[in-house]
C-alpha cells in the first residue's frame, strides 16, 4: 500500500495534463499500475502467510504465530494448504545489515515438516532477499561436492495481504537427516567421550551469545558462534575454546613443511571451500559465515561448510579476494596461513582439475535456466521496493556470469602452490598438458578470446575435454 500511495500522490502533484478528463484518465491509469504492482505476478510459487491478527514482524528472537499456503501455477502439485485450509506456522526476523533493510529477511519453522516447492521436508526455512549471487554460489557449492550445500527456490511473498516481491526459499544450516546429516551431541552435555563429536559452528563476525572466542593473531581475536549444540556445558564450552586455540597454532606454525593442522581440520574441503571464495570473489568467505561442522567418526576432523550467506563483487579481479580491498574493514581468519602450506595448495589444484574446464559451463547454464523465469516478478520487484538500478534481470545476470567467468579464468592462471596455473593440474592421475581456446571463427589461442569460447583440454595419455563458455574481458 505505501508505494501505491507514493505513486498516486505523484501523479496528483506533476500530471502532464491540463485538461480535467485528460488528468483523470492518467490518474486512473496510473492507479491500475500502482493496484498491478500490489498483486504478485504469479509466474512464480507464490506463498502466502498471515501473522496472527495480522501483528507485523518486527523482532528477530520472539516467533509470531501465523498461518501459511503455497500456490505455484505452473506445477499445482507442489501447492501446500490453500486460502481456505492454511496451515500452521511460526515468523521471526533475521539477519545483521540484512534486517536494516527497508525490505526484511525472514525465519519461518512450520508446523509440521514440509517438502516445500519439491525440497526435502523440514520444519525450519529461510526467506531472503533475491540476489543472484546467492543462487549461483549455493549451486556451486554443490558443484564442488562440498558435504551438503542448501537448496533454494525463488517465489513471490504475500505477508498479512501485502505483496512483498521476490525472496528466495531457502533451505537453512542445520544438522538433521534431510540436512547436514551428521551427529548431533545433545545440549549441556557432560560426557567426555562425546564432546569433541556433532558440531556445526560458525566462525562470525558479529558478537552473539552462543559464542566463544579466541586470540588469532596480529591482535586480532576469532568469534565462533555454535549452533548445534547451542547450549553448552561448561566441559562443552572449555573443550570447544581448547580445540580451536589448537587449530589456530596449528595453522600459525612457521614451519609448514611439517605442520599439523591436517589432522584437526580436512583439507579437501577446505581447499573446495577456498575456491568457491575465489570464483564468487566473495569478501566474507573466511571472514563471517564462515561454517564449520564435525563429525563422529573414527578420524573426525572439522570440515568446512556449509555454505551460507554468499555474495560477489563484480570486480576487477587482481588478486586473491581475501588479499583485496573491501568498502569495509574485515579479517580473513586462517586462509593467509593456508595458502602457505604446499599440501593445501595441492589439494585446490587437485579440487580446481575436478572443475575447470568442465563444469564451467554446465554451471552457467543452470544460472540462467534457475533465474531467467524471475524475470517478469523482477520487473515488478523493482518498482515495489524503488531500485536505483533499473537493469533488467537479463542484464543483470549477464554481468554476473561475466563477472565469474573473468574470476575462473584469473584464478586458473594463479593456482597457488603453482605458477604455471593449469599445466601441473591433474584429472583422476592424467595430467593436463594443455588447454586451447577457439573462438567463433575457429582460430585457436592458448589464452582466452572475449566472447564464446570452445575450451579443449588435453591430457597426457591423449584424451581430450571440450566445454564452451562465454568470456568478457
Amino acid at each position: 500500500m505505501r508505494h501505491i500511495i507514493t505513486l498516486i500522490s505523484s501523479a496528483k502533484v506533476w500530471h502532464p495534463f491540463c485538461h480535467a478528463t485528460a488528468r483523470a484518465a492518467w490518474v486512473l491509469a496510473v492507479q491500475f499500475m500502482a493496484l498491478t504492482i500490489s498483486a504478485q505476478t504469479g509466474t512464480l510459487p507464490v506463498i502466502h502467510i498471515d501473522t496472527e491478527g495480522h501483528k507485523p514482524v518486527t523482532s528477530k528472537t520472539v516467533y509470531l504465530p501465523a498461518t501459511y499456503y503455497i500456490v505455484d501455477n505452473n506445477d499445482p502439485e507442489l501447492n501446500i494448504g490453500s486460502e481456505a485450509a492454511p496451515l500452521p506456522l511460526e515468523i521471526r526476523g533475521r539477519g545483521h545489515s540484512s534486517w536494516k533493510g527497508k525490505k526484511k529477511p525472514y525465519k519461518i519453522k512450520l508446523g509440521e515438516k514440509a517438502p516445500l516447492l519439491g525440497m526435502n521436508q523440514h520444519k525450519h526455512w529461510a526467506l531472503l532477499k533475491f540476489y543472484e549471487p546467492t543462487v549461483a554460489g549455493l549451486q556451486l557449492g554443490k558443484i564442488m561436492g562440498m558435504d551438503w550445500t542448501a537448496s533454494t527456490q525463488p517465489v513471490e511473498v504475500v505477508l498479512n495481504d501485502e505483496n512483498l516481491g521476490l525472496y528466495l526459499l531457502t533451505e537453512t544450516n542445520r544438522i538433521g537427516k534431510q540436512r547436514l546429516n551428521i551427529y548431533e551431541q545433545p545440549n549441556w552435555n557432560e560426557d567426555p567421550t562425546t564432546i569433541p563429536y556433532g558440531w556445526l559452528v560458525e566462525v562470525d563476525n558479529y558478537i552473539e551469545p552462543n559464542q566463544i572466542s579466541i586470540y588469532e593473531s596480529n591482535g586480532w581475536s576469532m568469534n565462533i558462534t555454535y549452533h548445534s549444540p547451542d547450549s553448552l556445558s561448561t566441559t562443552q564450552r572449555a573443550w570447544l575454546t581448547t580445540d580451536f586455540k589448537a587449530m589456530n597454532a596449528a595453522v600459525y606454525a612457521p614451519d609448514k613443511t611439517n605442520s599439523t593442522w591436517e589432522q584437526m581440520i580436512d583439507v579437501d574441503a577446505m581447499a573446495r571451500y577456498f575456491i568457491i571464495q575465489e570464483v564468487l570473489d566473495n569478501s566474507d568467505g573466511f571472514h563471517g559465515s564462515f561454517y564449520l561442522h564435525k563429525d563422529s567418526t573414527d578420524d573426525a576432523r572439522w570440515v568446512a561448510g556449509p555454505l551460507w550467506d554468499l555474495s560477489c563483487n563484480q570486480r576487477q579481479k587482481t588478486d586473491y579476494t581475501f588479499m583485496m580491498k573491501t568498502s569495509y574493514t574485515f579479517v580473513p581468519h586462517w586462509i593467509g596461513e593456508l595458502i602457505k602450506d604446499e599440501d593445501f595448495c595441492r589439494a585446490v589444484r587437485k579440487a580446481w582439475s575436478e572443475f575447470y574446464p568442465q563444469q564451467v559451463q554446465p554451471w552457467m547454464e543452470y544460472i540462467d535456466q534457475h533465474l531467467q523465469p524471475c524475470s517478469q516478478a523482477f520487473e515488478q520487484e523493482k518498482v515495489l521496493w524503488s531500485y536505483t538500478d533499473q537493469a533488467t534481470l537479463k542484464q543483470r545476470i549477464d554481468k554476473l556470469k561475466s563477472a565469474l567467468l573473468a574470476n575462473i579464468e584469473w584464478f586458473n592462471t594463479h593456482l597457488p602452490g603453482n605458477t604455471n596455473g593449469v599445466d601441473a593440474t591433474s584429472v583422476d592421475n592424467k595430467d593436463i598438458t594443455r588447454v586451447d581456446y577457439i573462438n567463433l571463427a575457429g582460430v585457436r589461442s592458448a589464452t582466452p578470446w572475449n566472447g564464446v569460447n570452445i575450451i579443449v583440454t588435453t591430457y597426457s595419455d591423449g584424451t581430450t575435454a571440450t566445454s564452451k563458455a562465454f568470456i568478457r574481458h
